[in-house]
């Protein structure tokens, strides 16, 4: 067993997660994705105690009303606060984001590990139902799974997830391939451990930092996902707000009501890039060869 430690220690030296912390934390841009996204993130578990009105309350007398000191963002057609709307719309989209790149990793990740490596038809036939699945574009699949399922904020997530699935199975085998034949991995083999022993305990824990990476991004074109399927009907369900939802309904007020469509469309834009930023930050601060 001594012997097995010590090839998985020189096979792959461990990056330190101060060592990692440390890199990530003197990338400037980084760092302002992880304030962005974390900034997102407490507004939207605060959203009760920091909305201002009941985002479901409808006001006649107060219709597309602009920013102001009562109304910070403006009202919508009927009368409801955008700010207090936007702040539990962002707990969907970061839901969404969530769930469905949790979704893309059960479905995605077991099916990779295998493919990789145990590869002859196993990895063919998974290869090549992967392959057919990335020839769809990914919007246009989800945008499918979601009428097929029915629109509903679930369903929604679901269909972003499995959507999503293809990329982490290709990432996941692509990792598997190139740590397999390492010795850490042949040591263990050669003291008897399983199959299921050595892909859960050796392979799965060395191709975890890339496939965090991708999470992080996949979350960002999770949320674009999710306000384009609201945007279509097929998302979270009127009342109830959602950025997508509350653009498809500024789309016919673009003249007399502009705040009604730029306010969500800046949360996506930030929510996304900050995420974007902070998956590259992660992907340089996990990723050895960047080592300096």
């Amino acid at each position: 067993m001594n012997t097995a430690s010590s090839a998985t220690a020189s096979a792959v030296p461990p990056r330190s997660g101060s060592r990692a912390w440390a890199k990530f934390r003197r990338n400037r841009t980084a760092m302002l994705g992880a304030a962005i996204v974390l900034a997102f993130v407490v507004l939207a578990i605060l959203a009760s105690v920091l909305a201002n009105y009941d985002p479901l309350k409808v006001n006649f007398l107060a219709v597309r009303k602009p920013p102001s000191h009562m109304y910070w963002l403006g009202t919508d057609e009927l009368g409801r606060d955008i700010y207090s709307r936007m702040l539990f719309g962002a707990r969907a989209s970061l839901m969404v984001g969530l769930v469905s790149v949790l979704i893309a990793i059960a479905a995605g990740v077991p099916f990779g590990l295998m493919a990789g490596y145990f590869e002859g038809w196993i990895d063919g036939a998974i290869s090549r139902v992967t392959e057919a699945l990335l020839a769809i574009p990914f919007l246009i699949l989800a945008i499918a799974l979601a009428a097929f399922l029915g629109p509903s904020l679930v369903n929604a997530m679901i269909a972003i997830g499995v959507s999503a699935a293809p990329k982490f199975t290709r990432l996941t085998r692509g990792q598997v391939l190139a740590v397999k034949n390492e010795d850490y991995v042949q040591g263990a083999r050669a003291l008897g451990a399983s199959d299921l022993r050595i892909i859960v305990r050796h392979v799965l824990p060395n191709v975890m930092p890339p496939l965090i990476v991708q999470a992080t991004i996949t979350i960002a074109t999770s949320i674009i996902a999710e306000a384009s399927l609201s945007f279509l009907g097929l998302g979270l369900q009127p009342p109830n707000p959602s950025w997508g939802s509350m653009l498809n309904t500024a789309k016919n007020f673009m003249n007399q009501a502009p705040w009604m469509s730029v306010f969500p469309g800046a949360a996506i834009f930030l929510a996304v890039l900050g995420f974007n930023l902070l998956g590259d930050g992660l992907r340089d601060a996990l990723d050895p060869r960047q080592e300096k």
